[in-house]
């Protein structure tokens, strides 16, 4: 089954916790804290791969997790780093944040990644840091301290994987113009071909060994029909594969078997829909393919096709898919067009928008949430509360502290904080008293 459009969610691992431990040692009076830090979360890693065509490993799965860093331990052992999980996608396949679509159901989000080279990778979710033990907590006034830092957690996000093949010559045209035929003579593919309606329901790929120019790969674009870009057939599922191509081959068919339109109509209504996608692909240089030359044609009608394709600056060739006729003279057109086609522009990742801006140290924010409910939060509050320990009374004081010291307090009192009204500090809750 070709799939090439999954919502899933991707989580990295957390961090492991830092470890209280105390070196205990025979004839080492005051060994001292020896806890040692935990290992980093493990990362989710997209990975770009020629040997797959579809994300049909994606359909059913939709959660995929990172590993989570382990604990650290006594005698100051660092906790193992989480495994990273990678991920391995289709050459060609964007990663979008979120999943959102726009009007047309296609994916909106921002681009996180454009994987368009084998081989390829990029880490999309990093791991947590691992939490620091209770040996670099250690202070002339404080020797032996009972606390450590817990790891921190990892990234979670809900993306879109969304393929677009990456092909340099796009086919297309209606159903039945011998698109597939066409595909099967010039390159080792094995489409469906028969004589009714959509027989192609997905994309097919081949490569053109030529001898006269390089080679290149060809893509045969199913559902192309009028309204396709209104969803009318099969809609436009698949008009996002001919956005990745540098050159589109228009398939049409000369001797008007299936339909009543003139080729030149042809070629007008699947522009028109193109457009509708999206009109830069307007841009892309075209080559016409008048299909089934062995048949009779109506000599006016293709040399107002002629005239047409003139006026656009296109060529046009007469073929026969079935028999092989004409054949060559398309791919040695074809070859000439791509030494001039401009390259494709890349999906550019917009990093700085889909990642949360890194927060310093200073950015806490102290909010009255209601009537006698305050909440405190920012990373400096987070970071405190990892590695203190309220349930010891030093390290309660220094919580007391830390507060006052920073100008939690002051600003919670300009607020209008009173006795007994409720401090909200992530997941903690306390009453405040003066």
């Amino acid at each position: 089954m070709f799939v090439d459009n999954v919502k899933i969610t991707i989580e990295s691992g957390r961090g492991g916790h830092g470890n209280i431990s105390f070196r205990r040692e025979k004839y080492v009076p005051n060994g001292g804290p020896d806890g040692g830090d935990g290992g980093l979360g493990g990362n989710i890693v997209f990975m770009a791969d020629s040997g797959i065509n579809t994300l049909m490993d994606f359909r059913y799965k939709k959660v995929f997790r990172a590993e989570d860093g382990v604990n650290g331990g006594g005698s100051k052992c660092k906790g193992r780093n989480g495994n990273d999980l990678i991920l391995k996608v289709p050459v060609g396949t964007l990663v979008r944040y979120g999943w959102e679509t726009d009007e047309t159901g296609s994916p909106s989000g921002l681009v996180m990644a454009d994987l368009k080279t084998p081989g390829e990778s990029r880490i999309l979710a990093k791991g947590g840091r691992g939490g620091r033990g209770n040996q670099h907590f250690a202070t002339p006034a404080r020797q032996a301290p009972k606390f450590s830092e817990d790891g921190k957690a990892g990234k979670s996000y809900q993306v879109t994987l969304e393929l677009k093949l990456i092909a340099d010559v796009g086919i297309i045209g209606f159903p039945n113009a011998g698109k597939s035929t066409l595909l099967s003579r010039v390159t080792k593919a094995n489409p469906k071909i028969a004589s009714y309606q959509f027989t192609t329901l997905s994309p097919n790929l081949g490569v053109v060994r030529h001898d006269v120019g390089r080679d290149f790969v060809l893509a045969d674009i199913p559902g192309l029909i009028e309204g396709a870009s209104q969803g009318v057939g099969l809609g436009f599922d698949f008009l996002r594969h001919i956005e990745r191509t540098r050159v589109l081959l228009h398939v049409v068919d000369a001797a008007r078997l299936e339909d009543d339109l003139t080729p030149t109509q042809a070629v007008e209504k699947i522009n028109a829909e193109l457009d509708a996608f999206n009109p830069t692909l307007l841009q892309r240089p075209q080559i016409i393919a008048a299909n089934k030359a062995d048949l009779p044609l109506d000599e006016a009608y293709m040399e107002e096709l002629y005239a047409f394709a003139a006026e656009k600056g296109w060529q046009v060739f007469k073929i026969s898919a079935a028999t092989n006729s004409g054949m060559e003279d398309l791919m040695r057109g074809i070859v000439e067009m791509l030494k001039d086609a401009p390259e494709i522009e890349d999906f550019e990742p917009d990093y700085e928008t889909y990642f949360e801006p890194e927060r310093t140290e200073e950015s806490i924010t102290i909010e009255k949430i209601k009537e006698g409910y305050f909440r405190v939060e920012g990373p400096g509050i987070e970071r405190m509360l990892g590695y203190t320990n309220m349930a010891d009374e030093r390290g309660f004081a220094f919580f007391q502290r830390f507060m006052r010291e920073r100008g939690i307090i002051d600003r919670l009192e300009e607020l209008g904080i009173e006795e007994n009204d409720t401090v909200q500090l992530y997941e903690l809750e306390f009453d405040y008293w003066k």
